[in-house]
């Protein structure tokens, strides 16, 4: 099932436990605006080349528009959609004042030079700047894009409405960044992990986790389980799988990929098809990698007892099923990794305010917001007598539909 029918599956759930009327549920199902814009660029060698971006503003009752922008050549609209659409119910379940969007451009980045790329980021601006703004749409990096895009972004709007640095969070710290943010999703998964695994009694230290994808969420999340006394025993990402199961020393292992590129060829641990990575014994499963990497094909003999979606939708609706009839509890997307939107939120009030926080804030600040989160989801779970992906889901579709009606969604 693709990522928009498993969205929007869980969407008409959630508004049937709500007991939501048929019309609301349709008006917030339609995004506020999709928009297409055809970004024409010379090429080095001075050919001209064409490439579609676009943006879907999914809903603005909470707030301002905000999602991340990728640069890849699977540039899906229906996946767009989806992400945009789950990106107002993570806002929604973080409780922070935005809405949801998601945009890109149909690109593949390591085959563009750094000036094609600074060229084709300025292009697509200049095509949508009048569409975002600091009160109206805040992209953010994503897939194949970085600090370094949302700078060009920032100096390309600034040409047209001066200086505006609270238009796209995840900048260089230069440019108004925030400190933390780097680490934000990885440390907001743990922050999630923690409150969740307090609930049955049980703390990271003395654990153990396998984690599945290695670059900037499931590496910070694995150094951060590592430095609270967990053992990671297991590790994939696109080069390979490694595992010990006394732990493996995250800090050498990251020194290691940094070094070589890969996690092959490790000597702190065994190599392992990445494959079994998802089916390996452990007490706690990160998928930090792919959509759909659990599905009905291989749920039945995932040996974790927890699964903390630090991807997005990586479990299949089919594999919650199975997984559930198991008693393996599930952390959903929506809030295990909000971390990341919860401290680009940080980033834009320090921008507004003209006054950036020290370090330590920002990570109590994330602390106090996934904590409470959690805290709300299981409220919901006990009302609405449900698993935790549908708890987050009646929270967030809940909070979003009662600011729609406040606002007079007929008028």
């Amino acid at each position: 099932m693709n990522a928009l029918a498993a969205t929007n599956r869980n969407f008409r759930h959630a508004a049937r436990i709500l007991g939501l009327d048929s019309k609301v549920e349709k008006s917030l199902l339609i995004p506020f605006r999709e928009i297409k814009v055809e970004c024409t660029i010379p090429k080095d060698d001075g050919t001209l080349v064409s490439y579609v971006g676009f943006r879907v503003q999914h809903d603005n009752a909470r707030g301002p528009m905000k999602g991340g922008i990728r640069y890849h050549p699977e540039v899906d609209p229906d996946e767009v959609n989806a992400l945009a659409q789950l990106m107002t119910w993570k806002t929604a379940v973080a409780d922070i004042p935005y809405g949801g969007a998601k945009g890109g451009i149909g690109c593949t980045p390591r085959e563009l030079s750094l000036s094609e790329l600074e060229r084709l980021t300025r292009v697509f601006t200049q095509k949508i700047h009048d569409l975002i703004g600091i009160h109206t749409d805040v992209p953010a990096p994503d897939m194949g894009t970085n600090s370094q895009t949302m700078a060009w972004i920032l100096d390309e709007y600034s040409k047209f409405h001066g200086h505006s640095p609270a238009v796209v969070t995840g900048k260089p710290i230069d440019l108004g960044g925030s400190l933390g943010r780097e680490a934000a999703t990885g440390r907001g998964v743990v922050y999630a992990a923690e409150a969740l695994l307090a609930e049955y009694g049980k703390s990271i230290g003395g654990l153990t986790f396998a984690v599945q994808g290695f670059g900037n969420v499931g590496s910070w999340a694995a150094r951060l389980i590592h430095e609270r006394g967990g053992k990671v025993i297991a590790v994939s990402d696109i080069t390979g799988a490694v595992k010990n199961p006394k732990g493996l020393d995250i800090p050498e292992l990251l020194r290691h990929k940094e070094a070589t590129g890969s996690l092959r060829n490790f000597h702190g641990g065994d190599s392992m098809d990445p494959s079994e990575l998802l089916l390996h014994e452990c007490d706690v499963l990160i998928p930090c990698a792919l959509g759909g990497v659990l599905n009905r094909e291989n749920a039945a003999d995932v040996k974790a007892k927890f699964i903390v979606e630090a991807a997005n939708h990586p479990t299949d609706p089919e594999a919650d099923e199975i997984l559930s009839k198991k008693g393996v509890i599930i952390l959903p997307d929506i809030y295990a990794n909000a971390g990341g939107v919860t401290v680009s939120y940080f980033e834009w009030v320090q921008n507004i305010q003209g006054f950036m926080w020290e370090e330590e804030q920002v990570n109590n600040e994330l602390r106090r917001y996934m904590t409470r989160a959690f805290h709300n989801i299981k409220n919901m779970c006990k009302t609405h007598d449900c698993n935790l992906r549908m708890g987050a889901f009646t929270l967030g579709v809940n909070r979003v539909a009662r600011a729609t009606l406040l606002r007079g969604w007929e008028a």
